[in-house]
């Protein structure tokens, strides 16, 4: 591996809460530590099928998964079998929708929970959770320390060359409030007050960072479809690669060959769209 990187995904945080009120990754931004851009997401904007674009690099047309109810074991390349072939060490902590759509389904609660399986065709070390019972009242969210703690255990007890985080809690805040009002004003203050500490340890581990979401939300706290609201998020990256000017709009389709680029490993030839990073 050429270099080590987490990517952090904080599920249905539209563009314009990113940028008014995360204050330590504009902090950063500010310094000069980190850049951001504005990323839009594919169509359907909805959950799963953005998170198997995220990682095939193709969009849902084409790898097949039409929303949160069909969710089964992708058959495209994807950015951890790419980084296991050339022998990295990844890892993810996540909803139960990763293990299903690049390790086995269906999830079952008790094999699929927490795995270390080294020789792995993609996830060596998964920890994920289900959300069984969610709804409005009630969101059955892991705390996002929790989360952020269990990456941080795996990058240092198995040197993972390839880590993901993902969290559903401000997705499921906004289903609830929606995005302008105090609860998800102070929701997203808290995710990023808790997320800061662990940007600092990961960077002094030497992995390069992403923190990015797979969609947005618009102002009824739906998602799905098209348009800025629902598409359109914040992309924040550590590390020393150049990207392109500040005013570009990123694909999220180039987020695979993106980390597969900056880690070393082969690039799938489904992966179509280009690196954004150099």
């Amino acid at each position: 591996m050429n270099n080590q990187l987490l990517l952090i995904i904080l599920d249905g945080v539209p563009w314009r809460n990113w940028r008014r009120l995360f204050g330590n990754l504009e902090g950063w931004v500010e310094t000069g530590e980190a850049r951001v851009w504005k990323i839009r997401s594919v169509i359907p904007s909805i959950s799963a099928s953005c998170y198997a674009s995220i990682h095939t690099g193709v969009m849902p047309a084409e790898h097949g998964c039409t929303g949160n109810g069909n969710v089964f074991r992708l058959s495209h390349p994807d950015v951890f079998s790419q980084v296991r072939s050339v022998g990295g060490v990844t890892g993810a902590v996540a909803h139960s929708f990763w293990s299903e759509f690049f390790n086995r389904a269906p999830f079952d609660v008790v094999r699929d929970i927490e795995y270390d399986e080294p020789d792995s065709d993609t996830i060596c070390h998964g920890r994920f959770h289900t959300m069984t019972g969610y709804n409005l009242k009630n969101q059955m969210t892991p705390s996002d320390v929790d989360l952020f703690a269990t990456l941080t255990n795996l990058c240092e007890r198995f040197s993972l060359d390839y880590g993901m985080l993902h969290t559903c809690t401000l997705d499921s805040m906004g289903h609830r409030f929606f995005h302008e009002c105090q609860e998800m004003d102070h929701a997203c203050f808290v995710m990023d007050e808790m997320l800061a500490p662990f940007i600092r340890r990961w960077r002094e581990a030497g992995y390069e960072i992403i923190v990015t979401a797979d969609h947005g939300q618009d102002d009824r706290g739906h998602h799905g479809g098209r348009g800025p609201l629902q598409q359109e998020a914040a992309l924040y990256y550590f590390g020393d690669a150049e990207g392109p000017a500040p005013d570009v709009v990123l694909d999220q389709l180039q987020l695979a060959p993106t980390i597969l680029h900056r880690l070393g490993a082969p690039v799938a030839d489904t992966m179509r769209a280009g690196s954004f990073l150099t």
